[in-house]
């Protein structure tokens, strides 16, 4: 078993003794969800006239010059990716995960493991995508061997060297990646220590001592993973847009957090950061040092032309459709993660408005949007199209359904049973109201809940409208599957979402206090 030790113990243990010290700097990314040009501070599209005052971060152009800066820091590296490289703008929408597997070559990634929105659109996009990318995509806490496309394909681990030295890495995806997207029927996925553990032993068992996690499953499970496991050295996290840094107000945690013997590490999101990982193994593969901190590329960052003229090029089919003014906001709509997946928030009020107002003539009474739905914010003034599709990016359109007000209940039940955790399926609501309190036990967190006024009936039946990855089951709404007279093939909910902008101009976001935390 693997023993942190710090470089004064190191030392000691080694004077007067051969000690091969093997420095490997770690450059990573995740959650990059398709922002191949520069981002604002909302996370969302940035203007040209912004990103020339400064005012811009991320963007592949920027990310290649900051990763080659950084490559050149070190004599020993690797690039890797925590995965949900797809999904989050146009790019993706009209690419699919072609643009990101040219931008990822170009950048020469080492690895990455599958995010859950590798698998939006099914296996086939993701074969797709591994089939052009010249490093491996790694995956290692799923059968896929039902799956044709990936059977042969998609492996747990694998083992690349650099400086001479073996470097094993493991993939990690999220447990409930079925909920979360559309890995189809085939594939079953499996609590992530028991996966990563057994890499690791039959990695150790072959002689490699440096091994590394690709883990697309949050912050929180990381922390558990490296405690549960033995001879993880380095997990690179994801799924969580965690920023773990020693130097901002708002890091979740030290950069590296370290857990036992293992060095965890994120880098928020969008390529807004860039990981820098400097670790120091003995030559028995303990880590006698590990340091570093998130590089922001920000303005600072100059941008690599000829990336910056691809992208452009790539951006030209998109412009007509993202460029297009549809509606006008008085004040900025807040949709950041840590509200809309915690609280009320202005963006799924707006979000949720829209939807009931869209089907109301219908008889529909409620409506459920779940705050993972929600991608960005939007700044005050003019909305563009682009903006309102980064907000809203899956191309999710309306579901009409009916289900007894019981029903309801456990929805409710289910969007608050993982607060702690930002889950997605956090419910933003119209039409109704409700009260969560998470001192409770999950599935007993609900009080309160109004519908148009009233004390919810649980035995009536209410029509609901919600989105249709939501009405199938998506985020745990599993009780929504049986529901009568569904109807999941309305309009797109940005289309939605902007039409209701435009009714209402110039727009007030607002919060009523529909939502309440006890």
């Amino acid at each position: 078993m693997k023993r942190f030790l710090t470089a004064t113990a190191a030392l000691a243990l080694t004077s007067g003794m051969a000690s091969a010290e093997y420095n490997l700097t770690i450059l990573h990314t995740n959650d990059f969800h398709a922002r191949f040009e520069p981002i604002s501070k909302y996370d969302s599209g940035c203007s040209a006239e912004d990103d020339g005052e400064g005012k811009c971060f991320g963007g592949s152009a920027r990310l290649v010059t900051a990763i080659a800066e950084a490559r050149a820091r070190s004599n020993n590296s690797i690039l890797v990716d925590g995965g949900d490289q797809f999904q989050g703008t146009l790019f993706y929408t009209y690419y699919k995960g072609a643009l990101a597997a040219e931008m990822m070559n170009k950048l020469g990634y080492d690895g990455m493991t599958v995010g859950n929105h590798e698998f939006d659109d099914g296996p086939e996009v993701l074969r797709g995508f591994m089939d052009a990318v010249n490093f491996p995509v790694l995956m290692s806490n799923a059968d896929v061997s039902n799956e044709p496309l990936l059977a042969d394909k998609l492996a747990k681990s694998t083992v690349i060297e650099r400086g001479g030295e073996k470097i094993g890495l493991i993939g990690l995806t999220p447990e409930d990646t079925d909920e979360l997207a559309s890995p189809g029927d085939n594939i079953t996925f499996s609590d992530p220590v028991a996966a990563v553990q057994g890499e690791v032993d039959r990695l150790s068992a072959e002689g490699v001592n440096k091994i590394i996690v690709l883990s697309h499953s949050g912050y929180r499970t990381d922390q558990r993973v490296a405690a549960e496991t033995t001879g993880v050295d380095v997990i690179v996290g994801g799924h969580s847009n965690s920023l773990l840094s020693n130097s901002s107000d708002r890091a979740e945690g030290p950069y590296p957090t370290m857990v036992g013997d293992t060095a965890i590490v994120q880098a928020y999101a969008y390529g807004k950061f860039l990981g820098e990982l400097n670790v120091t193994f003995d030559d028995a593969g303990n880590i006698t040092e590990a340091k570093g901190e998130p590089i922001l590329i920000d303005g600072n960052v100059a941008k690599d032309a000829e990336t910056a003229a691809r992208i452009a090029e790539a951006a030209a089919p998109l412009d007509k459709i993202r460029n297009k003014v549809v509606a006008e906001t008085a004040a900025e709509i807040v949709g950041v993660r840590e509200d809309c997946r915690a609280k009320e928030c202005a963006m799924g009020n707006l979000i949720a408005d829209a939807m009931l107002a869209r089907v109301k003539d219908q008889g529909v009474e409620i409506a459920i949007q779940n705050g993972g739905g929600i991608r960005a914010s939007i700044d005050a003034g003019e909305v563009t199209m682009g903006e309102v599709l980064t907000v809203l990016p899956f191309q999710n359109t309306l579901s009409t359904f009916q289900v007894t007000g019981e029903t309801i209940l456990a929805a409710l039940e289910n969007g608050v049973s993982e607060h702690e955790e930002e889950a997605g399926r956090f419910p933003q609501v119209a039409g109704m109201s409700y009260a969560f309190d998470v001192s409770k036990p999950a599935g007993s967190r609900i009080s309160d809940v109004m519908v148009g006024g009233a004390p919810i009936d649980l035995a009536k039946v209410y029509s609901v409208v919600s989105n249709n990855y939501v009405r199938n089951g998506g985020d745990g709404y599993d009780m929504f599957k049986a529901a009568q007279n569904a109807y999941d093939f309305g309009p797109d909910l940005a289309d939605v979402t902007a039409e209701f902008l435009a009714a209402n101009g110039p727009y007030s976001p607002y919060t009523d206090g529909r939502i309440t935390a006890k």
